[in-house]
């Protein structure tokens, strides 16, 4: 059976269409969206979206049909994802963080080992960085694989990219093996690991990398964007390091990302049960890279000092994920992206969720009983 959605939906942006094809993918279920991107300047599909609807139909062996730049339609009809290295250039500064969110979750429940080449910008507008990706992000997916690695060849900067990364997923749950996906379904609720995520309990270190193109060596842009961070943060109470980078890229950049993490047990970190929190910035032309740092800090000290253990960013993320094992999870603050995402997974998957709007607090909710947003 088609899915119908409507691009315009929440926040109606380019979140709908990425969350659409993952959970499609997964679950074998086609989809048609209209109105895509309805609530941006330039409606329509960008290069990225277009990007990773081509890098799907080579993962699964999926067809789409108006799937071009600027069209505000698209229909996806998925096949089944299959173990393979699939590279990918999206020829732009495109975020390659945005791609993999569509990516990721088809390839974590593959029958085989996925390797990922992809080449894009990095660290650019609008979308994690990388290094978010990988330090924030991708621990708490552990639990769920039998292993994850990123390996960050070569930044990329807006606006040529040129940025080199590669994803290798071993999955420790193999979809192929059941004869449905709701079938598959039933077992991960049962037998895989549930998210319990509602406490930060004790703070064991701030860590961070600042990064610059070499060009910007000599202004010592890096160590400055670090300077900035470490002092919004000085008042915190626990080891701070941030290392400093530079490196080749095609077009100069910086950016900054910090994060925090929080153990149940001091000194006893359980990589299995991560709590990381996560903040970052981009420097920009006329932009102090002092107050870059301290835009960063003040990211984290924002999800810190909400005593929730899944910052914003995290937290709309982890949405397909939740609908996946279940669980609940407490975020610092509930985005129009959540919710929205919230809404897409729904019509995926036989879930429901229950969202506390005071406490910001997500769960899945039993099957049957509506969502409700109190």
């Amino acid at each position: 059976m088609m899915i119908m959605l409507d691009g315009g939906l929440g926040e109606a942006g380019g979140q709908i269409v990425r969350t659409a094809l993952a959970l499609s993918t997964l679950t074998g279920q086609p989809f048609t969206i209209i109105n895509i991107r309805k609530g941006r300047p330039v409606p329509g599909l960008k290069a990225q979206h277009v990007t990773c609807v081509k890098a799907l139909e080579k993962l699964c062996n999926a067809r789409s049909e108006n799937c071009s730049i600027g069209s505000e339609t698209l229909a996806y009809w998925p096949g089944k994802v299959k173990s393979q290295t699939l590279s990918v250039d999206i020829g732009t500064a495109g975020s390659i963080t945005l791609l993999l969110q569509s990516l990721v979750v088809p390839a974590l429940f593959a029958n085989g080992k996925v390797r990922l080449k992809m080449v894009g910008g990095t660290d650019v507008s609008w979308s994690p960085s990388i290094d978010y990706f990988s330090q924030v992000f991708l621990p708490h997916l552990l639990p769920f694989a039998e292993g994850i690695e990123l390996k960050l060849l070569r930044r990329g900067y807006y606006p040529a990219g040129g940025g080199n990364a590669e994803l290798h997923i071993a999955p420790k749950y193999k979809g192929n093996q059941f004869k449905s996906f709701p079938e598959f379904h039933s077992f991960l609720k049962e037998k895989a690991p549930k998210f319990h995520s509602l406490d930060q309990h004790n703070l064991i270190y701030i860590k961070g990398v600042s990064h610059a193109s070499a060009d910007l060596e000599k202004a010592h842009v890096a160590e400055r964007q670090a300077n900035g961070a470490k002092q919004s943060l000085a008042h915190v109470s626990c080891p701070i390091h941030i290392r400093t980078e530079y490196s080749p890229a095609i077009s100069t950049g910086s950016g900054i990302t910090v994060w925090a993490v929080f153990s149940k047990n001091p000194g006893d970190i359980n990589i299995q049960d991560p709590i990381i929190l996560g903040g970052d910035a981009l420097g920009e032309k006329g932009k102090r890279s002092e107050s870059v740092g301290k835009e960063a800090a003040e990211a984290l000290l924002q999800g810190m000092l909400s005593k929730a253990p899944i910052d914003e960013h995290l937290g709309d993320n982890l949405t397909p994920f939740l609908g996946l094992f279940g669980g609940s999870i407490k975020v610092s603050r509930l985005t129009s992206h959540t919710l929205t995402n919230i809404e897409v997974c729904e019509k995926f998957l036989n879930v429901k969720f229950s969202v506390d709007q005071d406490k910001s607090i997500i769960e899945v909710a039993p099957l049957g009983q509506e969502r409700s947003e109190r």
